[in-house]
This record gives structure tokens, sequence and C-alpha cells, in this order.
């Protein structure tokens, strides 16, 4: 009788514990969940994202990665900034506000800016075949001898607009082989200036050229770096005008520059210089 008394208290006070510690502890990790959007269908870069590409999950708040877009409303009409694929969480770093294939950036040329193409000698020279239309990059030129290697100025920030297979299939439209494997890149087209294209097209012939990744990210902070790649143009162009302004005016002649003033005695573009007078001048 006193077994069964200690078993029954037991029993009545593990029972509370349940009901009052373990069970509020479970309800709260199987309630604790959100409704997030996520991508339904496989998408190529560039896609404009329409509400029939996308899903509604119910998933533990805690499983969620950090920045996933849990707001509908800015995710549609918004482009995949590049191949996405079906169960995707989508972040801003995957939406981009514009459809950047190659052929709209191509299409988006209006003389400001122009499109060339280099070879990739190397498949490591071309990242690997890792790079993706958008990446900000910096082109690293190696003298043919393999003496040096330097990033010029002028290369230092560079978009790419895409990547080319020798059999011309831009980076956006390449597929899988059968054996699960890709057509490696053998161009990468770069948007860039018109300095830019003629140091391309120099180093093109006469030099090794590589490929490195500087930012892969938003449009916004892409931008960026490419500010600062024409604000060096726009100081280098401000360097050569004082330059030019300089020069101009030591050559104007005359004054106390004697030498000058003699060439243009010779020249027929000045009196002859009077040592006398000069010093009779000075008392």
């Amino acid at each position: 009788m006193k077994n069964r008394t200690v078993i029954g208290v037991i029993c009545m006070i593990l029972a509370i514990v349940v009901t009052f510690a373990v069970a509020p502890i479970v309800n709260r990790l199987t309630s604790d969940t959100t409704d997030v959007v996520r991508l339904g269908v496989d998408m190529k870069q560039g896609v404009k994202i329409e509400p029939e590409h996308l899903e509604v999950v119910t998933v533990k708040t805690d499983s969620i990665p950090a920045g996933v877009v849990l707001d509908p409303d800015e995710i549609l009409g918004k482009y995949s900034a590049t191949a996405l694929y079906a169960g995707d969480y989508l972040t801003e770093a995957k939406l981009a506000g514009e459809p950047n294939t190659a052929s709209d950036a191509l299409a988006s040329l209006n003389g400001t800016k122009v499109a060339v193409s280099v070879t990739i000698d190397t498949f490591a020279a071309g990242l690997s075949g890792k790079l993706e239309n958008g990446d900000i990059v910096s082109i690293i030129v190696t003298d043919e001898d393999g003496g040096s290697s330097k990033i010029p100025g002028a290369l230092k920030y560079m978009k790419v607009i895409t990547t080319t297979t020798a059999g011309g299939i831009d980076q956006d439209s390449i597929v899988k082989n059968e054996d699960g494997s890709y057509e490696i890149p053998s161009t990468v087209t770069l948007l860039c200036n018109i300095e830019q294209a003629k140091l391309l097209a120099k180093y093109e012939n006469n030099a090794d050229l590589t490929v490195a990744l500087v930012y892969r990210g938003t449009p916004e902070n892409a931008k960026k770096f490419l500010d600062m790649q024409d604000e060096y143009f726009l100081t280098i162009k401000e360097e050569e005008e004082e330059k030019d302004d300089t020069e101009e005016t030591d050559n104007e002649g005359g004054g106390d520059d004697i030498v000058q003033h003699a060439n243009d005695i010779i020249n027929g573009n000045a009196d002859y210089y009077d040592v006398n007078d000069e010093v009779d001048g000075n008392g």
C-alpha cells in the first residue's frame, strides 16, 4: 500500500511537470513558424518575377536564412539577378530592379559606354567558369614573357556583361550537358569607356589577361565601384587639362625669359634686346 502511494505521488508530480513545463516548450517550438515566399520554378537570369513563379510555405522561424525577403510586394516585378531554382529563398542579392541579360545590357548602350570582348586564354584566367553577368572585376595584365603583372588603374573596376562559349552561347543561356557539366566560356564581354576599350584591344594582342572578381551582389553596390572608376578617369582628365594650361602659360613668350625673347627676335616676333638700355635704365 505504501509503495502504491509513493508511485501515485510521483505520477502526480510528473503530470504537473509535463503540463506546466514541458508542454509549453513543445507548443512554442511547434507553433513558432512563419510564412515565407520562395521560388516555385526554375528561372533563368533576367526573368521578370510574376505571381505564378512564387509559392508560400510555412517554416520554422529559426530555420529562415538571414536576409530573406518576406514581403511578396518587394519581389513581384523584380528580375532574377542570376539563375535561380525552385525552392530558393529570395534575398536582395538575387533580385534586380531591371533585367541584366546580355541582350538587355547591349540594348541599353547609349554612346557613353561600349561593350568589348576579350579572350579567356585559360580556365583559371576566367575565374574557372564562375563569372556571372553583373560581376565587378579587375583585369590583371601580364607581359607575354611573364615578366610582370599589374592591374592598370583604368581597368580596376569593370562590369561583366556576359561570358560566351566558343559556340556563341551567352552565360545566361547556357544549359547543362547530359553529364551535368557546362561548356566553358572562351570570352568575357565587358562594359567600358573608349579609353578602356583601347587598352583592352592593345593588351589582347600583346599580353595575357586574367579576370579577378571584386564584387558580386546588388546593382546598387556594384554601381559604387563603377562610379569610383569613372572618378579615376575624371581625375586624370582634370590633371591633363591643368598640365596643358600650365604649358600654355609657360609658352606665351616675352617677359623675363631671355631665351624665349631671343627666339622671338630670331623669328621676327620681338624687338632687339638692348642690354645697355636695360643697364642705363637701372641707373
